[in-house]
């Protein structure tokens, strides 16, 4: 009996660079389980990139094709959907993902609007999929579709050949995870360590909390089950072993990784995978949202590689109730930041603009504590209604009064082999009953100004001199965006622009207008140019990096110094250190991306021991290390630095969208110059005001 013949898909855009980099582990979850359930019954063949799987359906189709759903590649998928439908009319085609809608009206609108598929599996796709392909293997193989979808299959909605739905919402969960084999350890991930993707960790699934924005909030998924702590030590190793020399970043899919007492053993596997083989240098993850003591304890043996993420979203108590986010205690998260700055680790607080009764100046209040916390990035993203949240149902849209538009995801788009253009489409919450479109503009430029000027350790200096001297560090952020026609200089306000013309020009009414107009080549040219589908705010954030960094610094600078002049703190001495602040800010932003960025290495005098005043524990004034002498310090990118960046520009090459990927991949740290001091501190001759507390680990030694 010849073998049932199955492709599983969970497929990238690659037109410019690989839009969705992750490895497939998903898919590979799927086959592993289901090859340990039916052997040699089954064959299977794994797909990521579009192109391929198009080549395979059209020249020897399948018996099953079984494709995954997500925001990013939803249209793709239903397009070869359709493709395989032309080819193998008999072929069976399931669909599975989170993206799939909550209430019953809207998930038969939702079969409506995608005709070219049979099943879908709503939860985890191991025992959905595998009892499909039970039924299937019990079919003639003429027959498998019209077999099947005679009645119901349990863990899958089906549509029957009638048209009618048939819903069968058993659990569709499996408890003891290590009862799927390790799509790692099996080899079937194999061919997918190439230049292009990144490697997948899972150590567990599912999330405790009920966030109505996300597709992970649901009651179906709160319980977190966990793989053995043996099989993760082994899918590491596996992984560092055989990953691409040039790929240095590793992804961890666990929703809360860190918050459960087993991750820190898997830190520990992660560190002596550091310490032998120099992988992974960037960990991207979500860490927990609560039980941050143990989270601290886990991930501070990763030499930075891994931010700690607090999900804040909002700190006005009402919003996170209308979300459904009070059982997470912001202010226990926030409490632990002078912990984790004790703990050498980096925090990145998260929140959304467009939350539901989320106003203009809450929002901008949410900032201005967070900055106040002295949390080391503040990002902010766009909030936007996710097909399987509580917060896309027809109820709660109408309860917000939420003003959307859609936008072409970022990079998501392609021209298939019959000629036809295809892209994803996400709906944007631009407005509200308690935000306007120009306060979610004006928010959004704020976003990207946070985002440039308060993400990494580029303007540490800065940042901590101006709070010596009192002042508000939020109204840095705010008074670069509300002076910047007056006060920036042209290229700096030509930025401005650009970044709030494509903030509103990427939207619009309709999926429908955005799937019109991207059949005429001269829109989707644009794409292909990338003067459209972008995102917005990292790609202006390589624009600076690679076209006018000194500009940008000069421009923060001189806001920071009309701050200092306004509130009444300038006076010689001040004027005399913010003068060293600046060049040591000038110093270490100079050239990170541009092409002769090893060759120009400014030099610059200081006054002060710098880096022995920035790794003070105690946060004592700037002047406490004053030097008897000026002392001279070049800065660098190092060879380490260099090759990690260059290593990232090859594996998605030198266009400015492809430089917002190396940017994600690649440590903020490493962008930014080193100095190097051309004299020790004994040779310097430095005094401190109160020699006895610094005299210990000074910066320039």
């Amino acid at each position: 009996m010849a073998k049932l013949k199955i492709y599983l898909g969970d497929l990238t855009y690659n037109t410019i660079v690989v839009s969705t980099e992750a490895l497939p582990i998903n898919i590979g979850y799927i086959a592993s389980y289901c090859k340990k359930r039916f052997g040699s019954e089954v064959e299977f063949t794994l797909f990521k990139y579009h192109q391929e799987l198009e080549k395979a359906i059209l020249e020897s189709p399948p018996d099953i094709l079984g494709l995954s759903n997500y925001v990013w590649c939803q249209n793709l998928s239903h397009e070869m959907f359709k493709i395989f439908s032309e080819k193998n009319p008999n072929g069976l085609r399931v669909w599975g993902g989170p993206n799939f809608p909550l209430d019953v009206p809207s998930q038969a609108k939702f079969f409506e609007d995608f005709p070219y598929f049979d099943i879908y599996v709503p939860i985890d796709g191991e025992i959905g999929f595998s009892n499909i392909v039970e039924k299937a293997l019990q079919s003639n193989s003429s027959e498998i579709r019209s077999t099947i979808l005679k009645d119901s299959t349990d863990s899958c909605v089906v549509r029957n050949l009638d048209k009618k739905l048939l819903f069968t919402f058993h659990d569709g969960r499996i408890k003891n995870l290590d009862e799927i084999p390790s799509p790692y350890l099996t080899g079937l991930l194999d061919k997918f360590f190439d230049d292009n993707l990144i490697p997948m960790l899972q150590t567990n699934r599912g999330c405790p909390f009920s966030c109505s924005f996300c597709t992970d909030g649901r009651d179906a998924v709160n319980q977190v089950n966990r793989f053995s702590q043996d099989r993760v030590k082994q899918e590491i190793e596996y992984i560092t072993k055989n990953v691409k020399k040039n790929v240095h970043s590793l992804f961890i899919s666990d929703l809360n990784f860190g918050m459960i007492p087993g991750d820190l053993d898997t830190c520990n596997v992660l560190a002596k995978m550091q310490e032998q083989y120099n992988y992974p240098q960037k960990i991207l993850s979500t860490t927990g949202k609560n039980n941050k003591e143990r989270i601290i304890d886990s991930i501070k043996s990763l030499n930075g590689s891994l931010a700690l993420s607090m999900s804040v979203q909002s700190l006005d108590e009402d919003v996170l109730k209308n979300i459904q986010r009070d059982n997470i205690s912001v202010d226990r998260m926030l409490g632990l930041a002078p912990t984790i700055k004790e703990s050498g680790l980096r925090t990145t607080a998260e929140i959304i603009v467009g939350l539901p009764g989320e106003t203009y100046d809450s929002h901008l209040d949410t900032i201005r504590q967070l900055v106040g916390a002295k949390l080391d990035d503040v990002i902010i993203y766009t909030c936007f209604l996710l097909t399987g949240s509580e917060m896309a149902t027809p109820e709660q849209q109408s309860k917000w009064k939420f003003q959307t538009k859609h936008r072409i995801l970022p990079m998501d788009f392609a021209k298939l082999s019959n000629g036809k253009n295809i892209c994803e489409i996400d709906n944007v919450i631009i407005g509200s009953k308690d935000l306007s479109f120009d306060e979610y503009v004006a928010l959004r430029m704020i976003a990207f100004t946070l985002w440039m000027t308060n993400k990494g350790v580029l303007y540490n200096t800065l940042i901590k001199f101006l709070r010596e001297l009192k002042i508000d560090v939020a109204e840095l952020f705010f008074q670069m965006v509300e002076r910047r026609n007056d006060a920036a200089p042209d290229i700096i306000k030509k930025v401005f622009e650009s970044f709030k013309q494509a903030t509103i020009d990427e939207l619009y009414d309709s999926p429908e207008e955005i799937l019109s107009k991207i059949q005429d080549e001269e829109f989707y040219q644009k794409l292909v140019d990338e003067k459209a589908a972008i995102n917005v705010i990292r790609y202006h954030h390589a624009l600076v990096l690679s076209k006018c960094m000194d500009e940008w610094t000069s421009y923060v600078l001189a806001i920071a110094h009309k701050l200092i002049q306004e509130t009444g703190n300038l006076n010689e001495k001040i004027d005399h250190m913010f003068s060293n602040i600046s060049n040591y800010c000038k110093g270490s932003s100079h050239n990170p991306l541009g092409k002769d960025r090893m060759l120009t290495n400014p030099e610059y005098s200081f006054n002060y021991d710098i880096p022995k005043w920035l790794s003070d524990p105690c946060d004592n004034l700037l002047e406490t290390c004053k030097t008897n002498k000026p002392i001279t310090a070049k800065f660098v990118l190092t060879d380490d630095q260099f090759n990690l960046i260059n290593d990232n520009l090859y594996l998605f090459g030198n266009s400015t969208v492809a430089y917002t990927k190396a940017l994600k991949m690649v440590p903020e740290h490493m962008f930014w110059r080193k100095p190097i001091f051309s004299i020790s501190k004994v040779v310097a001759d430095i005094a401190y005001k109160s020699a006895e507390p610094f005299n210990k680990g000074s910066g320039l030694c």
